[in-house]
């Protein structure tokens, strides 16, 4: 191989990167509690240790891993969920193989590493059976359901009160029973379809339905001008619908725009419908709070 100081520059980078995914599959692989997960890991760090030592080879260095890249896919599989993590970690290795092109005819076992990188995003793709990911369409009936529906009673409210702590009230009384509701239905629907986790099920979605209600209501609570609540309210909206289908378009392989539109078009397209109702209700009954 030509001793070309860039050369060797961008190999000490790959060297760095192996290493940091090493340590970070071999500690998830002691965290997995299922068997063939945690062995499977355990194989895909051992092949970036492999890999590392094959560099080596060509750059006559030891390379220290990124600390905080270890901490921060570690800490990321462990509250975020383990698919969510590493599927996150293996989109920076699609940059990584295509650079690993470059070393074609210089590094004689670059078809390999190359090879073993592709073999891992084809493994890591259907590797984990997680409770979250399971019960997914539990949480999105609880989310999308209290986004809609939340986003259009408070939008209707908030013209038809105008006091933050009665939209906040009424609000809260909504999102609580609609979410009672959401997960008894949810129980039954399960129950009849499977017969099976149809509790666990239900807890998903009233949890989503719960944490999304409290989300929305917050502003109510804390401002004071309805106006402001509502547009704050309705930025909550878009965030959670931005950060949950960032989410489910890492861990599922889906395409993150698409989702968020419809979910993002629906919950606001609900929300200005609301105000106009809440607004013409007002209007012809003349009610005044």
């Amino acid at each position: 191989m030509t001793n070309n100081s860039d050369l060797i520059k961008k190999i000490l980078v790959f060297q760095k990167n192996e290493i940091t995914e090493h340590i970070i599959y071999t500690r998830l692989a002691t965290k997995v509690k299922d068997k063939h997960n945690s062995a499977l890991l355990k194989r895909i760090g051992d092949d970036e240790l492999r890999h590392y030592h094959l560099i080596k080879k060509y750059s006559g260095q030891d390379v220290r891993p990124s600390r905080w890249k270890i901490m921060k896919f570690f800490w990321i599989s462990r509250i975020f969920g383990l698919t969510f993590g590493i599927k996150l970690m293996e989109k920076g290795e699609d940059s990584a193989q295509m650079s690993y092109s470059e070393f074609i005819g210089q590094v004689e076992e670059i078809n390999d590493i190359i090879k073993d990188e592709n073999g891992h995003e084809q493994e890591l793709i259907g590797l984990i059976e997680e409770e979250r990911l399971k019960y997914m369409g539990s949480v999105v009936l609880g989310l999308n359901d209290a986004l809609v529906e939340l986003t259009g009673a408070l939008a209707g409210l908030s013209f038809a009160l105008q006091n933050t702590r009665l939209i906040a009230l009424a609000g809260l009384i909504t999102g609580i029973a609609a979410a009672l509701s959401m997960a008894a239905s949810e129980y039954l629907s399960t129950k009849s379809e499977e017969g099976e986790n149809a509790l666990t099920a239900s807890i998903y979605t009233g949890i989503a339905y719960i944490g999304t209600v409290a989300i929305l209501i917050t502003p109510y609570l804390i401002l004071e001008n309805y106006m402001i609540c509502l547009a704050a309210t309705m930025i909550n909206a878009v965030l959670i619908i931005a950060l949950f289908n960032y989410y489910i378009s890492v861990a599922r392989d889906l395409s993150f725009k698409k989702r968020f539109f419809e979910m993002a078009g629906i919950s606001l397209g609900v929300a200005a419908l609301s105000f106009g109702i809440g607004f013409g209700i007002r209007t012809l009954l003349g009610i005044d709070v």
